[in-house]
C-alpha cells in the first residue's frame, strides 16, 4: 500500500509542470488592476479598527456593509437602483444611437462637416450641467430633463469618435472596395463601418462614463429617488454610512457596465476587415 502511494507521488510530481513565463504575465497583468483597490480597501480597515480615522469622518467598512445588507433586505436598493439604469438606458441609448447617425453623416460628408460641426464644437464646449437652468424651464424637473443631459453626454463622444473612425478608414480597403465595384451603401456596411468600430467602441465606453457620472449628478439636484437621490438623502440625513454604500453601487455598476461594453466591442471586432 505505502509503495503505492509513492509510485501516485511520484508520477503526479513528474507531471507536474512550472508555470511558463507568458502564463505568469498573464496573471501579473490581470492582478495588477486590483492593487491599488486592495491596498486602499486595508488601510480603511485597519484605520477604522485602530483609530486613525474617525468615524464621524469615514465610517467602519462593517458599518458600511451592514447598511448596504439592511437596503438589500428592504429592497429599497432595487428600487433605487432600477430608477437609475431606466434613466441611463434611454438616454445613453437615444445618446449613442444619435451619436453614431450624426457623426457617420459627418464622415462621409465634407459639406455637412463644414456645415455642422463648427457649431456642434462650439454648443459641446458648455457643460453638460450649463444646460441644467435652460432645460428645467423647457422641459421641466421630471424625467424628460434627465434623459435630454444624459443623452447629450453620451452623444458628444461618440459623435466625434464616429467622425474619426469613418474618416480613417484605410485607402487600401478603399481601393479594394473600389475593384469589387462595390455600392455607396456595400462600402459604408462592409468596408467603413467595420474598420471603425474599435474607434466608435472607444467613443461608446467614454459616452457610458459621462452618462453615469451626469445621471448621478442629475439625481443629486433634481429627483427623489435614485442612487444621486440615495446619495444626498444620507448626506443630508448625515449618515455616512449610506452615503459610501451608494457609492459602492455606482462604482460598481460603472464598472460592470465597462467590463461588459468592453466584451461587446471585442465581440463586434471579429472579421473585421484588418
Amino acid at each position: 500500500m505505502a509503495n503505492a502511494l509513492t509510485r501516485v507521488f511520484l508520477t503526479a510530481d513528474r507531471t507536474r509542470r512550472p508555470l511558463s513565463g507568458e502564463t505568469l504575465r498573464t496573471i501579473g497583468w490581470t492582478a495588477l488592476p486590483w492593487i491599488a483597490p486592495i491596498a486602499l480597501a486595508l488601510l480603511w480597515m485597519l484605520g477604522s479598527r485602530y483609530g486613525w480615522i474617525s468615524a464621524q469622518v469615514l465610517p467602519p467598512p462593517a458599518l458600511v456593509f451592514e447598511t448596504l445588507g439592511a437596503l438589500v433586505k428592504s429592497g429599497e436598493l432595487w428600487m433605487h437602483v432600477s430608477a437609475s439604469m431606466t434613466r441611463a438606458a434611454v438616454g445613453f441609448g437615444s445618446g449613442v444611437a444619435l451619436g453614431i447617425v450624426l457623426g457617420g453623416l459627418l464622415g462621409l460628408s465634407r459639406t455637412l462637416e463644414a456645415y455642422v460641426l463648427p457649431s456642434f464644437n462650439a454648443i459641446v464646449q458648455v457643460p453638460v450641467l450649463g444646460w441644467l437652468p435652460f432645460l428645467m424651464i423647457v422641459a421641466g424637473i421630471g424625467e424628460p430633463l434627465k434623459y435630454l443631459l444624459i443623452g447629450h453626454a453620451a452623444l458628444v463622444p461618440v459623435t466625434l469618435s464616429t467622425l474619426q473612425g469613418f474618416r480613417g478608414t484605410p485607402r487600401a480597403l478603399q481601393e479594394v472596395a473600389a475593384v469589387y465595384r462595390y455600392s455607396r451603401w456595400q462600402v459604408i456596411t462592409r468596408v467603413t463601418l467595420p474598420s471603425a468600430i474599435p474607434v466608435i467602441g472607444t467613443g461608446v465606453r467614454l459616452a457610458f462614463t459621462k452618462a453615469w457620472l451626469t445621471l448621478v449628478v442629475v439625481e443629486l439636484v433634481a429627483s427623489s429617488e435614485g442612487l444621486g437621490y440615495l446619495i444626498v438623502y444620507g448626506r443630508q440625513l448625515f449618515q455616512l454610512d449610506l452615503v459610501l454604500a451608494a457609492v459602492l453601487i455606482v462604482g460598481a455598476i460603472g464598472y460592470v457596465a465597462d467590463r461588459l461594453l468592453n466584451a461587446f466591442e471585442r465581440r463586434l471586432q471579429r472579421g473585421r476587415p484588418v
